[in-house]
């Protein structure tokens, strides 16, 4: 086995003893242990190594493929200080990497995913205050809650928005239909045919007399080249009623701008029906053509918006219930907050507690009460010796000495009838 040794704050690699065959494990780890603590939050998640990676078959065959992580520290050193440095610098990285520096509420990121803890949790336990750890708990539930109700009106925001759009959405292709139908009913109504029940082609130019193919072609094809309406529609004839118009856009192609001529039908609604992108074929019956195809296409158009209106209506059901919903979690955010702010309160009051000054005890000796009965205490007034030996018959006793007592009491010290 390949021996380390701490040394200056690295794991150093030493040769192995010439007694003994050295190798390398690659596989087997069966837990990580950082021995100190690095100058960068990637450094932490690094130092991990190929222990949690894929192909540790010692932890997958006898550890129920699952690794301990372990990160030494030492309460109320300067660990507590080196954390709080690399939680500072990973919120930072963190506010680069989600573009939310202008945001006050800061998520602490990757280091929940990997080892269940934050940095702020690890200042707690080295501070020796399990209420700072109580509060980091506290404050990582009431982050991810704030940030999962964030997501729901970020939701109920876009719902909002998106049943807005459907609905006008809905309303403007539901007039287009209305107007898509009425010139269809329009053109069924005028429309003339052949034995064979094909449509005739009865169009009508201004400044051409024939009712010819080839003259029309010619007439638009020279319109196509010459035409120029500055951005305005002019009417060029009609066709069963609907007119006839060509408009003079800017177009560019590789690089050119040119003038690029447009034709349209216009109906009763006021829609502008074009075939072929609105440009006119070379070809002479094509060109004819052109505007009596442009209303043959008015049903697929009218598919179009009803499919469109079907797939909207769908989502409206599903938007509504979202816009109408609430936050389920609110009630739990705000006793987490309560919780919060009372434990705030508990460790402010802790802090001033451990700022007040200790006040030394101080012992008082206990006077015993005398027995003056409440008859003979006069308040204010002073008291005779006799009042004061009747009062406290079980404490003062007084005798008489004879002369003989007198005498015998000097010579042996002792006066009868008196206690010392």
């Amino acid at each position: 086995m390949s021996r380390f040794q701490y040394t200056n704050r690295n794991l150093e690699l030493l040769e192995p003893y010439e007694w003994k065959r050295s190798r390398t494990v690659l596989r087997g780890e069966s837990s990580c242990k950082g021995a100190d603590l690095p100058d960068r939050p990637s450094d932490l998640q690094q130092r991990d190594g190929r222990a949690i990676r894929k192909g540790n078959d010692i932890a997958k065959e006898f550890a129920g493929n699952k690794v301990d992580v372990i990160i030494y520290a030492v309460e109320k050193s300067l660990d507590s200080y080196k954390f709080n440095l690399l939680q500072n610098k990973q919120t930072f990285i963190n506010q680069l990497k989600n573009n939310s520096l202008g945001s006050r509420t800061i998520d602490e990121g990757s280091m929940d995913e990997s080892s269940g803890m934050n940095f702020s949790e690890y200042v707690a336990i080295l501070s020796g205050n399990t209420e700072l750890l109580e509060k980091a708990k506290l404050e990582k539930k009431i982050n991810a809650l704030e940030s999962e109700k964030k997501g729901f009106i970020k939701s109920k925001s876009s719902a909002t928005f998106k049943f807005e759009d459907s609905t006008r959405t809905i309303e403007g292709n539901t007039q287009m239909i209305s107007r898509l139908t009425k010139d269809w009913d329009a053109f069924n109504s005028r429309v003339q045919t052949d034995k064979e029940g094909n449509k005739l082609n009865p169009i009508k130019l201004d400044g051409v007399a024939s009712s010819d193919p080839k003259a029309i072609s010619e007439k638009l094809n020279k319109l196509s080249d010459n035409a120029r309406t500055n951005s305005e529609y002019f009417a060029i004839g009609e066709l069963y009623g609907f007119k006839l118009l060509v408009k003079t856009e800017d177009s560019q192609k590789e690089g050119s701008i040119f003038k690029d001529n447009r034709f349209f039908i216009e109906g009763e609604g006021g829609i502008k029906y074009n075939y072929n992108n609105g440009h006119i074929a070379t070809d002479p019956k094509l060109a004819s053509l052109n505007f009596l195809n442009a209303l043959e296409r008015i049903p697929k158009l009218i598919e179009k918006y009803q499919t469109d209106n079907e797939k909207l209506s769908k989502d409206l059901p599903i938007l509504k219930e979202v816009i109408d919903s609430t936050f389920r979690k609110e009630p739990q955010l705000k006793e987490l907050k309560t919780e919060l702010v009372a434990l705030d309160r508990q460790i402010l009051q802790t802090l001033k507690t451990k700022d007040e000054p200790v006040q030394e005890a101080q012992i008082v000796e206990s006077i015993p009460k005398s027995n003056f009965s409440n008859d003979t205490i006069r308040s204010g007034e002073s008291m005779s010796i006799k009042e004061i030996i009747d009062s406290n018959r079980e404490r003062i006793f007084v005798g008489k000495v004879d002369n003989e007592v007198k005498k015998s009491s000097e010579d042996d010290g002792v006066h009868r009838g008196m206690r010392r």
